[in-house]
Order: C-alpha cells, then sequence, then structure tokens
C-alpha cells in the first residue's frame, strides 16, 4: 500500500511539474507577455526617473492618447491576421471626424452625425475590401489609394479649413470624446478613467471574445493562416475580407469621433501618419504581417508600450524626433523575435 500510495503521489508531482513547465514555456514564447514586461518595466523605470510621470494628470493623459492608437489597432490586427494591411485608417479617421464635424457645425443632432460618421467610414471599408475581395488588387495598392481619397475627401467637406463650432450639441461631442468617468478608492483620492479608454477597454473584451469564441474569428486565423485551405474547407473568404476591413474603419471612425470630441476642433491634418504608429503597435504586440497570428490585446499593449516611449522622452527632455527610432527598433526586434520563434518550432 506505501510503495502503490508513494508511485500514485511520485505520478502527481510529475504531471504537476509537467503542466507547470507546459505553461511556462508556452508563455515565455509569446511575444505580448514579453512586450507586456517591457511596459511594464518602463513604467516602473520612468517612475523612479521622473517626478512627473506617476502623477494623475499625466496617467490620465497616457490613458487617454494610447486609447486612440489602439483602438484602431485592435482592427488593424484583424486585417493582419487575415494577411492583408490597412494604410488608410489615418485617413478614415479624419474624413469621420469631419463628417461628425462638419454636419454638427449645420445644426445636426449628435445622434444623426454620429451614425453618419461611422456610416462615412463603413463605406471607405466595405470599398477597399470589394477591390481586394473581389476584385483582386493587392491590400497595400488599394488602402493606399485609399489613404490619399478619403483625405481629400475629408479637404473638400471643409473646404481645407478648421471646424471648431459643432452646433447645439457641441457639449455632448466634448463629453463623448473629453470627458472622464470618476472611479472613488477606499483610500486616496479618486482616479479619473477617460471616456476613450472605456470605450478601448469595451471594444477590446467584444474583440477577443469575438477573435477567440466566433466562427467569424476562427475565419480570419484560417484564411490568414492558409487561404487556399480555407476556400476549400467552405470559408466565405471574400466576404470575409469585405467584413474585416469594415471592421477596421469602423475602429478607425470611433477613434475619430472620439479624437474631435476631445481636441474641440478638427482640422485636415488629424490622424496624418497615423497608420505607421498603428501598424506598429499591432506588429509589437505580436500580429504576424505574413497572416495567421494575432491578438486584440496585443494591439493595445504594443500601442501603451509607444505611448509610454513617447511620453517618457517628453518628460525626461529627450527630442521627440527620436520617437521614429525608438518604434523602428521595437518593430525590427518584434520580427526578429518571432522569426526566431518560427525557427525554433520548426526544429
Amino acid at each position: 500500500m506505501t510503495d502503490t500510495a508513494s508511485v500514485e503521489v511520485s505520478l502527481e508531482q510529475a504531471i504537476d511539474k509537467s503542466v507547470h513547465r507546459h505553461w511556462s514555456a508556452w508563455l515565455m514564447s509569446q511575444q505580448t507577455f514579453w512586450v507586456s514586461m517591457a511596459a511594464v518595466l518602463a513604467f516602473v523605470g520612468l517612475t523612479l526617473a521622473s517626478d512627473v510621470f506617476a502623477t494623475q494628470q499625466n496617467l490620465f493623459n497616457v490613458a487617454r492618447n494610447f486609447a486612440f492608437v489602439a483602438i484602431i489597432a485592435i482592427g488593424m490586427t484583424a486585417v493582419i491576421v487575415t494577411g492583408g494591411i490597412d494604410l488608410s485608417v489615418g485617413a478614415v479617421l479624419v474624413l469621420s471626424g469631419m463628417v461628425i464635424g462638419m454636419t454638427m457645425n449645420a445644426g445636426m443632432s449628435i445622434w444623426l452625425a454620429v451614425p453618419l460618421a461611422l456610416g462615412a467610414a463603413l463605406a471607405v471599408g466595405a470599398f477597399n475590401g470589394v477591390l481586394i475581395a473581389y476584385v483582386g488588387v493587392p491590400p497595400f495598392v488599394v488602402t493606399l489609394g485609399m489613404l490619399s481619397v478619403a483625405r481629400s475627401l475629408a479637404m473638400v467637406l471643409s473646404n481645407n479649413r478648421m471646424v471648431y463650432s459643432f452646433g447645439p450639441d457641441q457639449p455632448a461631442l466634448l463629453r463623448l470624446g473629453g470627458g472622464f468617468v470618476e472611479l472613488a478608492l477606499p483610500f486616496g483620492e479618486a482616479i479619473r478613467i477617460p471616456n476613450p479608454l472605456i470605450f478601448l477597454l469595451v471594444l477590446l473584451v467584444l474583440a477577443s471574445l469575438t477573435f477567440r469564441w466566433t466562427r467569424w474569428g476562427r475565419y480570419l486565423f484560417a484564411i490568414g493562416g492558409n487561404e487556399r485551405a480555407a476556400i476549400l474547407t467552405g470559408v466565405p473568404v471574400k466576404a470575409m475580407k469585405v467584413s474585416v476591413y469594415m471592421f477596421c474603419a469602423l475602429c478607425a471612425g470611433i477613434a475619430g469621433i472620439l479624437e474631435v470630441g476631445w481636441l474641440g476642433t478638427i482640422t485636415t491634418s488629424l490622424g496624418q501618419g497615423m497608420e505607421l504608429t498603428v501598424i506598429a503597435a499591432a506588429v509589437i504586440g505580436g500580429a504576424n504581417l505574413s497572416g495567421g497570428i494575432g491578438t486584440a490585446f496585443g494591439g493595445v499593449v504594443g500601442a501603451a508600450l509607444i505611448e509610454v516611449i513617447r511620453n517618457s522622452l517628453t518628460l525626461l527632455g529627450i527630442s521627440t524626433f527620436w520617437q521614429g527610432t525608438f518604434v523602428g527598433s521595437f518593430i525590427v526586434i518584434a520580427v526578429l523575435f518571432d522569426r526566431l520563434r518560427t525557427r525554433n518550432g520548426n526544429d
């Protein structure tokens, strides 16, 4: 009996150790884990190096600023998972912002202006998706062209002028993007959570559940993993591609509305160059540009790391011109990490 009991205990210990090793190895192999650790270490380092970084006002600004990029990064991750790319998100952001700005400036209710702005974004996404899926034009070409078209339409709508008056519902728009929710804590002072961060958290939960547990999410990874095999197994690849570009454009449209509400003004330069930052956030967060790999959480973590870098350069008195160097370096490191992980997996 004693020998049998000893064997059973040893077997349980071996199983526990194997499971622990399995999860540890899996966690250590995840790019999102290392990016999260880098963001945490940067946060701790900046807290120690600067008296300003950990203040409530600065953290509020960081959370709000990164939320705009992170919202679009979730949509971009979905596109990259299918093996595509969307260079038009910055232009969609300004087009959506200009639609809501001009319609409200003309006296329209915010309840009508918001659907119109999101509708404009969805129309751009549908146009991109149809040309890519049904006509066969490469995503890079289509979305690069739409980058110019959408920004040009924003200029036409506003006659290339700044809009800062949003009619009778202006306070509602300013609260939407610039407002916050105050959360009382059992100790210390209450913290303020910016509205864009709340929108981001809701979108993150919905996107994560959709990617992981729905047929739409499984189809995304099937297309990115092997498009021909996905077609043979009955996946509606063309319709899926249209839907994913519409989803990415919708994310950009939401970010555009929120950013106009925060700034209290809209110009045609809004979102210029943002597509590169968004793609960087998705890639740094673990999305593979070849398709088939990526998570919504990874895109959010990548956006957070980029914003922490940008904020740290300002606080430490370093020229913001160095931001591109740091972000570009992180992209190269992320791609190299993925290559090494893939090579080790093949071995």
